[in-house]
Order: C-alpha cells, then sequence, then structure tokens
C-alpha cells in the first residue's frame, strides 16, 4: 500500500493541505530508474528526488533498489521550493519499514534536506502551523531554524529537529523531540525604530502636525514642496510615531514575509511595524507583485506598516495606477492563466514630490505651467485616494540656524497612542483605525454639526470634491477631532480636514 504523508501548499499567503503519497515496486532492471514526481511539480521538486535520496544514504539508511512514484496532491495545484524533501523522505523510509511506526499520521511535515541529512530552513512555516491548528492536526515537523516561527501560533505542538536521523527516530520511538514552548506574542512588539527623532526636524510645524494626524488615523498622507525642506527627513521620523503592532497585525505580517523566506530566524515573529521605500525605479512587478509563481509586492511587504514613495511623479504611470486597487481595497489581486492569488495590502502610504522636475518653483507664469505638468503625471483618482496633502514650503534661515527644541517624536507618539486607544474601543478593534471606516459608519461616526455641515458642504461646491474626497475629509476630521478627545465633529476639525486637500486647488 502507498503510505501517505501531510504536509502544506501556499496559495498567496494562504495555506492549503498538500499530500504526498510514496508507492514503490519491485523492479529487475539495474541500475533501478530514477524516481518519478508527478502532481505539477516544479523544477526544484524535481530535483529534489536525487537530494532525498542521498540524503537518506548518508543518515546511514539503505533503500531498496525499488521503482519509486511520488505523487503530490492535489494534483492541479503547482507545488513549488524544497518544503516537499522532508516529507517525501518520511514517506520513502515509511514504505521500506525502516520507519516502523504510523506515528507520522496526523503531523505535518516540511524542510529541506541537505545531502549530508541536515534539514535547512524554508519559507511559509507560519502558514503551516496555522493549517495545522485550521485542521485539527497533532502538530508539525519543521527545520531547528523555523522553529520560533512555528511557535508563534497557539495551539499547535511544534517538533523541531536538525537532521533526518532525529525524527526518523523519534517516528521509531527510539528517542523523543520535546515539543517548542508557544511564543508569547504581545511581549515582543515594538515600536517602529525611526532614523530621525522630529525634535531634528527644524520648523514645518504645519507639516508634523499633519503627519500626527496621518499616524494617528492611519491616513494616506503626500508632502509637496521644493528640495530641501525636510521632506525626506520627516518621512523617516514617521515610523517613530506609529503605535506597535498588536498581536493579529503581528501574525498578519508575519505570514506575508515567511511566505518568501524573510522571517528572522531568531524570532518567533515580525516585531515592529514594516517601512519600505522602493526607488522609482521599480517595475510594477516589484511593487505590486508579480511572477510566475506570484510574489508579495512592495505594497504587500508594507502590511500595516509604511510605503514611502519619493519624488512620487519620477515613477512610471504604470507603477503609479496599480496603487489603486489596494488604497481602495486593501488587497491586491495577481491574475494568471492558472488563476488568481491575492496578498493583504492595508498600508499607510506616504508620499513626497516637488513641485517641478527641477525641484523648486518660480512664481511666473512659466513657474505655475512647468508645476501643472509636472503634476499631471498624478492621475486624479491617485490623487483621489491620499487623505491628507501638505504644502511643506522653504524653512527660514533663522529658523534653520535657531536652538530652540521642538517636540519629540515620543511626546507625539503619546497622542497618537490615545487616538487610535479611543478608535480601537469604538471601531472594533485595532485593525480598524478611521482611516478604514465604512461610508456607513461615517455617517454614524463622522457627521460634523450644523456649522461644521455647512462649511463642508461650501468646500465641496468650491474645491469641485469628489464623493470619495468627501469622505476622506470626514475621515480626517475625525481623526483630528479623536486627537481633541471631542466626541463630536465640529466646524474646526472639518476646516482643517478641509486644508489638507492641497491638490484640489492645484
Amino acid at each position: 500500500m502507498p503510505v501517505s504523508v501531510q504536509s502544506f501548499v501556499l496559495h498567496g499567503i494562504e495555506p492549503g493541505p498538500c499530500e504526498i503519497e510514496v508507492d514503490t515496486t519491485g523492479t529487475d532492471q539495474w541500475p533501478p530508474p530514477k524516481p518519478v514526481v508527478v502532481g505539477l511539480p516544479d523544477a526544484a521538486v524535481k530535483e529534489s528526488v536525487e537530494r532525498v535520496v542521498s540524503a537518506i544514504g548518508n543518515s546511514g539508511y539503505t533503500l531498496n533498489p525499488d521503482k519509486v512514484l511520488i505523487s503530490l496532491a492535489p494534483a492541479d495545484v503547482k507545488k513549488v521550493g524544497p518544503r516537499y524533501d522532508l516529507p517525501m523522505a518520511i514517506g520513502l523510509l515509511h514504505r521500506q519499514q525502516v520507519i516502523r511506526t504510523d506515528r507520522h499520521g496526523g503531523l505535518l511535515f516540511a524542510g529541506e534536506l541537505a545531502l549530508d541529512g541536515r534539514i535547512r530552513p524554508i519559507s511559509g512555516v507560519i502558514n503551516m502551523a496555522l493549517l495545522a491548528r485550521r485542521a485539527g492536526a497533532a502538530g508539525v515537523v519543521v527545520p531547528r531554524e523555523n522553529a520560533a516561527e512555528a511557535s508563534a501560533v497557539q495551539g499547535v505542538a511544534v517538533y523541531a529537529a536538525d537532521t533526518l536521523r532525529e525524527i526518523v527516530d523519534f517516528l521509531n520511538a527510539d528517542a523523543e523531540l520535546a515539543p517548542v514552548a508557544s511564543a508569547e506574542l504581545a511581549p515582543l512588539l515594538r515600536n517602529a525604530t525611526a532614523a530621525v527623532d522630529f525634535a531634528d526636524v527644524r520648523g514645518q510645524e504645519g507639516a508634523k502636525r499633519a503627519l500626527l494626524i496621518a499616524a494617528a488615523g492611519s491616513h494616506n498622507a503626500l508632502m509637496l514642496g521644493p528640495q530641501g525642506t525636510g521632506k525626506t527627513l520627516m518621512a523617516k521620523a514617521l515610523p517613530g510615531l506609529l503605535p506597535p503592532l498588536c498581536p493579529d497585525e503581528a501574525l498578519e505580517v508575519t505570514r506575508i514575509y515567511s511566505s518568501i523566506g524573510q522571517v528572522p530566524r531568531d524570532a518567533p515573529l515580525i516585531e515592529s511595524r514594516p517601512v519600505r521605500t522602493p526607488h522609482h525605479t521599480a517595475s510594477p512587478a516589484a511593487v505590486i507583485g508579480g511572477g510566475s509563481t506570484p510574489r508579495p509586492g512592495e505594497v504587500s511587504l508594507a502590511h500595516h506598516g509604511v510605503l514611502f514613495l519619493d519624488e512620487l511623479p519620477e515613477f512610471p504611470r504604470a507603477v503609479l495606477e496599480t496603487l489603486r486597487q489596494p488604497l481602495e481595497d486593501a488587497v491586491v489581486t495577481i491574475a494568471r492563466a492558472a488563476g488568481s492569488v491575492s496578498f493583504p495590502a492595508r498600508f499607510m502610504l506616504l508620499a513626497a514630490l516637488n513641485p517641478t522636475p527641477k525641484g523648486s518653483q518660480s512664481g511666473d507664469a512659466a513657474g505655475k505651467k512647468a508645476q501643472e505638468k509636472y503634476l499631471a503625471k498624478l492621475s486624479g483618482p491617485l490623487v483621489d485616494r491620499i487623505d491628507i496633502h501638505v504644502e511643506v514650503p522653504p524653512v527660514p534661515h533663522a529658523v534653520l540656524m535657531g536652538r530652540t527644541a521642538g517636540t519629540t517624536t515620543a511626546q507625539m507618539r503619546e497622542r497618537v497612542v490615545a487616538a487610535r486607544t479611543l478608535q480601537s474601543a469604538r471601531n472594533g478593534g485595532p485593525l480598524h483605525p478611521n482611516a478604514s471606516l465604512s461610508h456607513r459608519r461615517l455617517d454614524e461616526l463622522a457627521t460634523p454639526d450644523a456649522a461644521g455641515r455647512q462649511l463642508l458642504a461650501q468646500a465641496m461646491a468650491e474645491l469641485g470634491l469628489s464623493a470619495r474626497a468627501y469622505d476622506k475629509v470626514r475621515r480626517v476630521a475625525r481623526t483630528i477631532a479623536d486627537l481633541e478627545a471631542a466626541e463630536v465633529v465640529g466646524l474646526p476639525h472639518i476646516a482643517e480636514a478641509v486644508q489638507y486637500r492641497v491638490l484640489d486647488r492645484v
């Protein structure tokens, strides 16, 4: 009878079951035919058979010269990477009765084998552990270097080993593998590390205020101003304002990074909000995700963090337009002939741009025309999806040379955390900041008072704001009110929020 061993397959970051079936039949052919792998394996999986046979031999086990057939199910899903080395070896050893028990039943296996039998780390382990918990499996068997990552999933027994022989001895009950203790996530989570403190930024109090609001409500923001005014400096300081990831957010972020093998080996999960800063020469696939086997792009790697795009108009139009879906839906869907894959992409966009390609702007007609031409590279639908537009003017020399101490990042973060705490209690948890409020919830939570409604109606008429921009203004106004611990959105909150529609006035 064929032997069945359980593993997993990834669809984006969503794990699915993968059953490895191993069958052998006697043959008079010498040398025996090479093992055959079926079930839509990629080149790496096909090549792994030779590695598996060598690892088994170098671990001290002798295989019979049989014909070997290995089937990976479901057969219509492509199998990629070396994660199937270990389950194929377990199935082959059990089929030839080197493994004498059925102890592997109920366990999920994954790992790459070295030629000498060592087990190397793989990608996607945290997703495998989530699948095991969902399926009620007895546990997972993973490489030692992936143990911390797997332990981030509560309620799953994690068995880690360095070599194939350790696992065979464990399955034969000749030795025990102690389950890895589950990690306590909350104490690990911390604020993102910022390279700059806001106290180091001279002047620009208006821009600092705008970024404070953006951080408090997780709003997308855009800074417009000539070169040398501190836009990039403030962008580097912004991550320090954001609160730590909550455990659910940390798991989501870690699942994305795990799918491409970028989780630190000594930590169970990504501990702080990611900050991604792609260059303006990045391709659409690099930014949005893609490839023959779809991989997450920068927008997904910035999930629950910050995506900073410096010199926004210098990005290719194709790249900028791909941002529209994730900015609206917080998800990226990559379609291929074989099907579509979705990656989460709920990020805070921070963009910076100069008014003209030269970086500065003259006040004459030619300067205004150059600015209009440069800003025309940004489509209306894209600009509409950015909540806050703020001008960053040149800093006077007297301010640059002054020694007045500015507000520190820590002081600003206290206000952000207080506002986020209000939102979490009101909106249904930390995964729902004001920027994600639906139109219906906005009607419930951000309908301004009479004076505020009158001003908002006037702004809609004079600026020609779209329905989307109307909701953006209300979301920002709600956040401004939260920073003041105000229950009702009033005229001052609407007035300030309307000021942050700079590009609607250009």
